[in-house]
């Protein structure tokens, strides 16, 4: 009965597996939910944001703003990219690697000087890896990201744009769609670029003026977008760990069908053994 009780012990060994990955699955899953409450929260500010200063931009205004300016030619870019601290979510992290490898390479097919900040124990073992420099690096956001911590990241950044030690800054993450897809996303979130408004635009009553709200609504802009882009990623973790777990879950069962077959089988076969020697030693005796 050997092969019965190893059997037994890897049923055992993959009924544990599955109450993990089921107990991680609800637990993504609820994660999951509060990230996307957190997601829609931001959506409309954003939407507004880009809307007051879509209406107030001009081209004469623009001249003034350092984080308006357009470099003719792009010689120096940060490249920001946005990972998670944990793994067990399928591709998430590798998708948003494979992003930032082709974004990378191709500024530097342009001969452009690229540095790189990396968000995430996964983007920064993934670099030290590979033998990429990594200019900062940050493993200490949590599942909850606050607009604090977005500008922690991008301030620095920004004060380097306005002095001209950068031309560029790219933000490489995960865009939230839905629970199933998450795919990886570049933004160009420096130089600030006014998208074109959509429908008339408002009619404002502005004091003290346009150039000061602007002055304070242009680095609302950006930290806006890093925050945005932090909590999209978080919830397009959680949503990538929670199918990953799903899989896994699924998967954990259909091995327990078949051992539990095979231990059956098996063991009826030891039983008609045991029976066919009892019938034959009976035989024998008469």
């Amino acid at each position: 009965m050997a092969k019965g009780r190893e059997l037994k012990g890897r049923i055992k060994s993959v009924e544990n597996t599955r109450k993990i990955t089921r107990t991680m699955e609800m637990v993504a899953t609820s994660k999951m939910k509060r990230a996307q409450e957190r997601v829609a929260a931001a959506r409309p500010f954003a939407t507004v944001l880009t809307e007051v200063i879509s209406d107030l931009y001009s081209s004469d205004l623009a001249e003034r703003f350092p984080l308006l300016r357009q470099p003719a030619t792009i010689q120096r870019a940060a490249v920001l990219v946005l990972t998670s601290n944990r793994g067990l979510a399928g591709g998430f992290n590798s998708n948003i690697m494979k992003e930032a490898r082709g974004l990378l390479a191709r500024l530097t097919s342009e001969s452009i000087d690229v540095e790189l900040h990396v968000v995430g124990r996964k983007g920064l073992g993934y670099f030290r890896y590979v033998g990429r420099d990594v200019a900062s690096s940050r493993t200490d956001i949590t599942d909850r990201p606050t607009v604090k911590e977005a500008g922690e990241l991008v301030d620095g950044l920004m004060n380097r744009f306005s002095s001209g030690a950068l031309d560029a800054v790219y933000v490489v993450s995960a865009r939230f769609r839905s629970a199933l897809s998450t795919p990886p996303h570049t933004e160009k979130i420096l130089p600030v670029t006014p998208p074109e408004r959509k429908g008339p635009s408002r009619d404002y009553l502005l004091f003290p003026s346009a150039e000061a709200i602007l002055t304070e609504l242009l680095p609302a802009y950006v930290r806006n977008a890093v925050y945005r882009a932090l909590v999209e990623n978080e919830a397009g973790f959680q949503g990538a760990q929670r199918t990953a777990m799903k899989n896994a879950t699924d998967n954990a069962t259909d091995i327990l069908n078949v051992l539990r077959r095979t231990f059956n089988r098996a063991r009826q076969a030891n039983i008609t053994q045991e029976i066919s020697e009892i019938v034959g030693g009976a035989a024998a005796l008469e």
